[in-house]
């Protein structure tokens, strides 16, 4: 599975689970609205009259609720059903942890059901008993004649109480009430006038700035019936308000006047706080028997809606039971899910980032500790693929710096095998190595001298290591030179060559041609040699022909004629032989004492034109052929040694020629030759013979001094022109021409860079 796939199926794993929980939401949300229902019910269940307004309604709302409850499970087992059978992981766990908690659901509910209904069909015929309602209108009957007692004991003594009142001074009238509120266990007592005006009170009045005064009628009442009595604040009285109930008396005083001639009216009023629990007990009565009043009216219903009310809790304890299961099977399952979709990912090579669930048990901090296992492993993989990184990037410079060196590197085997090279190594060695590789380097062909040279070298390296502390070996090597088999190099190679042993035993040769450095050094020594040579040799050698000379004068006349012409052969030797020791010398001084270039912008092509003309075409035996490149730029050299040069090609070309025909009797020529290279900016002038070429020794070490094929010469030409081309910066070849495999001629060339300067020669 790729990871887009994986992402998708997430992605959608995560929406569904998402809509499961809110489905399970609202549905819990939905089981506490009809739990809050049914509690209603129970508790108006004893109100008939709302009960009875509102029973439909209240059923109705029941019966929708578990409509939406019985859907909701509904749905809730089709979505068990499909991932049942899409084998999706975690389905058979949600599906038995659903049975499980069904069954734990519906068996207590159904025994409770069961014994809830017995119990409440008998219960509710025991609450219509008739001792219950004898024992409530006893109760009832009792209350009314302890508040009758308690009212006809106050009026009584109220009544007394008045006529000792009409018997006291006006002056004491304060201190009469005042024992009289003891007497009495009132509260409050005061006196009123015939017109309604308080005139003197004890007790709880006197705190009221208004008291309150009894009516008109009530005045009315007690002096037509000498008194009056009555209970306040019962109708009102509540559980919290027990203190307002009073029972309050009045009963009018009888004054006689002064004069003794007609009664003054007033009147007597006593108040007394009845006990509270009497109050209490009273209203408890009372409310009970109104209750069972209206049970009474109701039983029927009331019966209905306790068995509704217990139906319908049992339906929200199985469905309860089996949301419950979904839940706690969703919270169980999606844990395993989450570490079941992420094992998968990693097993394929998915490391990005994975889900976590935010809960604290174990299921929770196991996939926590897979995430950040992941992440760890994510950034172990970048780590590791950063340092692969740079290893590459580090391998990649350090090859680039391998090929663009120009020493050669090797690397081998234990056994000499050959591991890698670098272009270098190629360069020098004249082989493709990187065609060898796998093979021992003693197996490559013209390096078998040199692949044994160094096994060796490398096996006395190993003796003398661990011995004295060596980590390197190092030494000079000639290849192809005479006395070692067919090599594939021009010329004589000296290789300076270092060797050194790498990690996992393998080895490392590295090596850089010093031919030239050596042939540098060479011409070097071979001109201190010429500047002695031609300081020793040549003072001595003009005595020592003037002396034959004069020898030969002296003793001219003198001698016999045989003996005469020994002496002059002699002398004539002598004189020969010295002239060619000048000769020898003047070469040596010449070859020590040239001069350093002076670089200039030099037409090439004229030059060469210039140089043509010193030679008679006609009157040469080997003539020569000019093919000039008209595209020829300006070269930078010196137009006096480039001279020397060309004299020197053309009269060592003309000489093989020349040699070649004699022997073969084929008339041969000699072809000068110019050509631009544009990709190099460089031209090369070439000089092509037709003679027998030089032999591999010779031309491996045709530059150096005294190496020669003539029977005449000082073998110092091709040394100048060798100099000369350093001194220009110019790389100098030398080949034999074969056709056919039969050599035909040799070829020199030289190559001279490009004038930039924009400058001509005047």
């Amino acid at each position: 599975m790729s990871a887009e796939e994986t992402q998708t199926t997430t992605t959608r794993q995560s929406h569904s689970s998402r809509a499961l929980r809110w489905t399970v939401s609202i549905t819990a949300v939905s089981m506490v609205v009809l739990g809050l229902a049914l509690l209603y019910l129970l508790l108006e269940a004893t109100n008939n009259r709302e009960y009875e307004r509102n029973y439909t309604k209240l059923v109705t709302i029941n019966a929708v609720a578990a409509a939406a409850l019985l859907l909701a499970i509904v749905w809730v087992a089709w979505r068990l059903y499909v991932r049942w059978q899409q084998g999706q992981f975690g389905s058979r766990l949600l599906v038995k942890l659903a049975a499980i908690f069904a069954l734990l659901g519906l068996a207590p509910g159904l025994l409770i059901y069961v014994v809830s209904y017995q119990f409440v069909t008998r219960s509710i015929e025991t609450w219509f008993d008739v001792k219950v309602e004898s024992a409530l209108e006893a109760g009832l009957s009792l209350g009314r004649v302890t508040l009758d007692t308690l009212v006809s004991d106050l009026a009584s003594k109220s009544r007394a109480a008045s006529a000792q009142a009409a018997e006291a001074p006006e002056g004491l009238a304060g201190l009469q009430l005042d024992r009289m509120l003891e007497q009495l266990g009132a509260v409050d007592i005061s006196i009123w006038s015939g017109n309604g005006k308080l005139l003197a009170n004890a007790g709880q009045t006197g705190l009221q700035l208004a008291p309150a005064k009894p009516s008109a009628s009530q005045f009315r009442a007690a002096r037509s019936d000498r008194m009056v009595s009555w209970v306040e604040g019962l109708e009102d009285a509540t559980v919290n308000n027990l203190d307002n109930v009073r029972i309050k008396v009045l009963v009018p005083i009888f004054f006689s006047t002064a004069l003794g001639l007609t009664p003054d009216l007033r009147y007597l009023q006593v108040t007394r706080a009845l006990p509270a629990n009497l109050v209490s007990n009273a209203l408890a009565v009372e409310s009970a028997n109104r209750d069972y009043q209206e049970l009474a009216l109701g039983r029927e219903g009331l019966r209905r809606m306790y068995i509704g009310t217990l139906t319908l809790s049992l339906f929200l304890a199985v469905f309860g039971a089996v949301l419950l299961a979904v839940i706690l099977g969703d919270q169980i399952a999606r844990p395993l899910l989450v570490l079941a979709e992420g094992v998968n990912q990693v097993a394929a090579g998915d490391l990005t980032p994975k889900l976590a669930i935010a809960g604290r048990d174990e299921l929770g901090g196991l996939t926590r500790a897979f995430a950040s296992m992941t992440e760890q492993l994510a950034e172990a993989r970048g780590a590791v693929q950063h340092s692969m990184a740079q290893v590459d990037a580090a391998r990649a410079n350090l090859q680039t710096i391998l090929d663009n060196l120009t020493a050669g590197v090797i690397v081998l085997g234990p056994n000499g095998e050959i591991r890698s090279t670098n272009p270098g190594a190629t360069r020098i060695l004249k082989v493709p190595l990187a065609a060898y590789e796998g093979q021992r380097i003693e197996q490559v062909e013209g390096l078998q001298d040199f692949g044994l040279a160094v096994q060796t070298q490398f096996q006395d390296f190993l003796a003398l290591s661990t011995e004295h502390h060596l980590d390197h070996w190092q030494r000079t090597f000639e290849l192809g030179t005479e006395g070692q088999a067919s090599t594939p190099f021009a010329r004589a190679l000296t290789l300076v060559v270092r060797g050194a042993l790498l990690p996992g035993d393998d080895r490392l040769l590295v090596f850089d041609d010093i031919s030239e450095i050596v042939s540098a050094q060479r011409a070097q020594a071979w001109g201190e040699v010429a500047r002695r040579l031609a300081h020793e040799i040549k003072n001595p050698l003009t005595p020592i022909q003037l002396s034959a000379e004069r020898l030969e004068r002296k003793l001219e006349g003198k001698l016999s004629d045989a003996e005469q012409a020994l002496v002059t052969k002699s002398v004539k030797t002598i004189v020969d032989q010295v002239d060619a020791m000048k000769r020898l010398v003047n070469d040596f001084r010449d070859y020590a004492r040239l001069p350093s270039a002076e670089l200039k912008p030099v037409d090439l092509n004229s030059l060469i034109v210039d140089v043509m003309h010193l030679y008679d075409q006609e009157a040469q035996n080997v003539p020569v052929v000019l093919d000039l490149d008209p595209a020829c730029p300006m070269v930078r050299g010196d137009a006096q040694q480039l001279r020397q040069v060309i004299h020197n090609l053309l009269q060592n070309a003309q000489d093989a020629t020349e040699s070649r025909a004699a022997q073969t009797g084929e008339t041969a020529e000699v072809v000068l030759r110019t050509a631009f290279k544009p990709a190099s900016a460089r031209v090369r002038m070439s000089v092509v013979d037709s003679g027998g070429g030089f032999p591999q020794a010779i031309l491996k070490r045709a530059f150096e001094p005294y190496v020669t094929t003539k029977n005449k010469g000082t073998g110092l030409g091709l040394a100048v022109v060798k100099k000369i081309a350093d001194e220009h910066g110019s790389r100098i070849d030398i080949i034999n021409r074969e056709v056919d495999g039969k050599t035909v001629g040799a070829q020199v060339s030289l190559s001279l860079a490009v004038d930039n300067s924009g400058s001509a020669d005047a």
